[in-house]
């Protein structure tokens, strides 16, 4: 059996050096971490601690003065919300420099340019609305005030007076003033963000042991496609359709690779899991173990109990029912649908060696989902009237299960955004949480590769050493390093929270080391390998998967499972069993 012999070399793992690419990922992507805090940590806003005691002060005594969020409480929130390390020199300069294309609607020169002319007179059209809307935010913030007064003079004994003040409070909040518009020219910033990743790339190359001028060759072209992804998923109809930069970045790879071929010469350049796995190792810094305890013990229920019961199910009616040839495309689907999307395909076909095409396939499969939960889970939740439900304790049911079903973290923050400020806050701390199952994933795929399927596979299992030494050496040798280049992320960064306090990270490290850096490195590394995975993909070997339609079945059911479990254990954990819990993430 041909076939099944190229799935099993496929699947080989060689021997692992620290120069390997999974350890070269590990490296890099610590490395820009630490100068990332080495760019931002020792240039905080000034007087941050003072200011950070000042506001913190206040909201403490507004919480206990007041039933209700006070006007002075949301003005020191938004105060501490302007401490950012990424507005102060030379970080605001450095992550100037990341920047991926702007928002545009009818001409994509906008994406990447706008004159100061230009800029002058989208200005003045927005002028009058931006003043309108101050004189209007002004007059409802000063109502706000006067029903605030009524409620303190009776000692916020008046429910009536109360909620008459919570009212007009969220009114004066709803009052949106328009930016104005500025002038920009991103071409000269492109151009230094290209010199710089052909540098620390090619280094990297290099250490690989691969050839670095054949990498140089062709890395420019592969940015340039990259930047066209983000200029297309930036137009304005796209972005509200829910197409970004990552499917675009597949698509134009596709185009090119099944109309006129691509080039040999570019191929050197197109280091898909290199990318990816990079990309990984700096997401680890986003997710912090402090974040779980937010949502507490019913979030930990709803992610790590649904997400492997889904998983495993999945898995086994591809194999059973559906009977599909690729076990490496079954888990790599059921992963990419039940844990986290992208992340998790991409952390599941390097633990069980799946090829690019299933992997592209798996993507491919989660970003059209997405793109229409993004918009029917949300309006399927309104037009039930979810987030009235239980007491109003509905919109937490309704984030945790939006976060729990919808496949990637940007997703689901602007569906649950749709939601309002604490459902898309539920949603994507439910994300995060479940992000961490990437790992536990990967290995758990691991290990079953290692243990059942490539020894069954020899089709000599009887010949095959399996102690648990060599059980461990295989799982070990199989295992997708990179996974603790994410996970020791992880720990450095949650340690930082938790020794200089949540709003200092928020200042130094969320709006600093992580949206001033690494997000924006990140980004660019998935273009990077979203395009190379287009480039390699050829149509003819993608079109047998989807022989009998068996992957789109697979992805079918295995969501419609997923979104009956997510959204039962969120009701038995947030409305049940943990109500209380639910009220104390209603009053934060």
């Amino acid at each position: 059996m041909p076939e099944e012999k190229e799935k099993f070399e496929t699947c080989a793992i060689p021997r692992v050096s620290f120069r390997s690419e999974d350890y070269m990922a590990i490296w890099l992507g610590l490395l820009l971490l630490v100068v990332g805090m080495l760019i931002f940590f020792p240039n905080p806003p000034a007087d941050l601690d003072s200011k950070i005691s000042k506001y913190v002060s206040i909201i403490e005594k507004e919480k206990e003065r007041a039933p209700f969020k006070t006007v002075a409480a949301y003005e020191a929130e938004d105060a501490l919300a302007k401490l950012r390390a990424r507005d102060v020199e030379p970080g605001k300069t450095i992550s100037s420099y990341l920047v991926t294309t702007s928002k545009w609607k009818d001409n994509p020169i906008e994406a990447i340019y706008l004159s100061e002319e230009e800029a002058k007179q989208r200005a003045e059209k927005v002028k009058e609305k931006r003043e309108a809307a101050e004189a209007k935010k002004k007059e409802a913030k000063q109502k706000a005030i006067e029903a605030e007064a009524k409620a303190a003079e009776a000692n916020f004994t008046d429910s009536a007076l109360n909620e008459a003040a919570k009212k007009a409070i969220e009114e004066w909040r709803a009052v949106k003033v328009p930016s104005l518009p500025k002038a920009y020219n991103h071409i000269p910033k492109y151009i230094v963000l290209l010199i710089g990743f052909l540098i620390i790339i090619g280094i990297s190359v290099a250490i690989m042991g691969r050839n670095i001028l054949d990498f140089a060759k062709g890395f420019p072209i592969i940015f340039i496609l990259a930047l066209i992804a983000y200029a297309i998923g930036n137009q304005e109809d796209m972005r509200t359709l829910g197409f970004s930069y990552v499917l675009w970045a597949i698509i134009i790879g596709l185009i090119i690779a099944n109309t006129v071929g691509t080039p040999k010469w570019l191929m050197p350049a197109a280091l898909t899991e290199f990318y990816i796995k990079t990309g990984l190792v700096l997401l680890g810094a986003e997710i912090l173990f402090g974040k779980i305890l937010l949502i507490g013990i019913p979030g930990i229920f709803v992610t790590w109990v649904v997400t492997p019961i889904v998983l495993i199910i999945t898995y086994i009616f591809g194999q059973k029912v559906l009977k599909m040839d690729s076990k490496e495309l079954n888990i790599t689907i059921s992963s990419d649908m039940s844990v986290s999307g992208v992340s998790a395909a991409i952390a599941t076909a390097c633990a069980c060696g799946a090829k690019k095409e299933e992997l592209t396939l798996a993507v491919g499969l989660s970003m059209a989902f997405t793109s229409i939960m993004i918009f029917a889970m949300p309006a399927f939740i309104k037009i039930i009237g979810m987030p009235s439900w239980w007491d109003g304790m509905g919109i937490v049911v309704a984030g945790a299960w939006i976060g729990g079903v919808i496949d990637n973290t940007g997703s689901v923050v602007a569906a649950g955004e749709m939601l309002g400020p604490l459902g898309m806050y539920t949603a994507a701390t439910i994300k995060m949480i479940q992000n961490i199952m990437i790992g536990v994933i990967a290995f758990g795929v691991a290990a079953y590769w290692a243990l059942k399927i490539i020894p069954q596979r020899t089709g000599v299992a009887g010949q095959v050493d399996l102690s648990l030494g060599a059980a461990l050496r295989e799982i070990w040798a199989r295992f997708p390093r990179f996974i603790l280049g994410f996970i020791t992320a992880s720990i450095i960064f949650s340690l930082i929270f938790q020794f200089k306090g949540m709003q200092w990270g928020a200042a130094m490290v969320e709006e600093g080391v992580l949206k001033g850096w690494a997000d924006g490195i990140r980004g660019w590394l998935f273009g990077l390998a979203f395009v190379s995975i287009g480039l390699s993909t050829n149509f003819k070997e993608l079109a047998k998967y989807f022989k009998g339609g068996k992957p789109f079945t697979l992805y079918v059911v295995g969501q419609t499972i997923n979104i009956i479990l997510t959204v039962s254990m969120a009701i038995l954990m947030f409305i049940i069993i943990f109500p209380n819990i639910t009220k104390r993430i209603m009053g934060m």
